[in-house]
């Protein structure tokens, strides 16, 4: 067998792993997609009218903040799902699984793909389940064109990507599962300091540099402009050039990590 059918195969079978884990312990899933889902709620029917009033002219309209709103919390639902993905890694470092793995005849890397793969999966299925909320709220997306669907898709999927690669060293280098989740916490900690919920204009000038340099507003702000079909200017391709720089960062991160002996 090949090295790359050798890879494909074992990353498949650890990929199927990591599936059926989060299928049995659903609980870490659902309180990650808990967050994003209330924060929806409460803004969109307790503070609706008054930001819209806010953001707007003046006029209280909940359905344009629901528009508003709606693509900054799906890129919120990704940060939260990679939390998961720190915790899993973690605790198939301290458990010892990845030493059993080590001494196994199997493609070193896939171990590591596997969660990447199953994380990018549960960030996406994750997004459509918080996404079918929005829409059943009020979000509408009738202005975006087909092709500005299928890139907004490639880009959910790319931020889950970089993310997750970021999360996975985060798990590699914390001793245990809590640790991993208190240092994975800037991933949802950036979405709430971005212009999720309000634009950075009307922020504070001296807070405006915190919420326009850092990876979620210029991809929160692409995703709006092509779900609601506005324009983008130049946030498109600094989202890409931050998800690129994340993906690289986080993959040799890890890598090292991983190749670390344990100590």
């Amino acid at each position: 067998m090949s090295t790359l059918s050798l890879a494909v195969r074992d990353s498949t079978t650890m990929l199927r792993r990591n599936l059926l884990h989060a299928r049995r312990y659903p609980s870490l899933t659902l309180n990650v997609l808990l967050t994003p889902i209330m924060l929806l709620l409460l803004f969109v029917y307790i503070f609706g009218d008054v930001m819209s009033a806010g953001i707007g002219d003046g006029g209280a309209d909940r359905s344009a903040y629901i528009a508003y709103l709606v693509p900054g919390i799906l890129m919120m639902t990704i940060g939260g799902t990679t939390i998961g993905t720190a915790v899993s890694v973690s605790m198939d470092m301290s458990e010892g699984i990845i030493a059993r793995f080590r001494t196994l005849a199997i493609h070193r890397g896939s171990v590591i793909i596997g969660h990447v793969v199953g994380s990018v999966l549960q960030c996406i299925a994750s997004v459509v389940l918080v996404g079918a909320v929005g829409v059943a709220i009020g979000f509408r997306s009738t202005d975006a064109t087909v092709l500005e669907w299928i890139a907004a898709f490639g880009l959910l999927v790319l931020f889950a990507l970089a993310l997750t690669w970021i999360a996975v060293g985060m798990g590699l280098i914390s001793p245990n599962a809590e640790a991993a989740s208190n240092n994975a916490l800037p991933l949802i900690f950036l979405p709430l300091i971005s212009s999720t919920f309000v634009p950075v204009d009307a922020m504070p000038g001296w807070f405006q540099p915190i919420a326009e340099y850092q990876p979620f507003t210029p991809a929160i702000e692409t995703l709006r402009g092509l779900l609601l079909g506005t324009e983008i200017g130049n946030n498109g391709w600094l989202a890409i050039a931050w998800c690129l720089a994340l993906t690289v960062l986080g993959y040799f991160w890890s890598k090292a990590s991983f190749n670390r002996d344990p100590k």
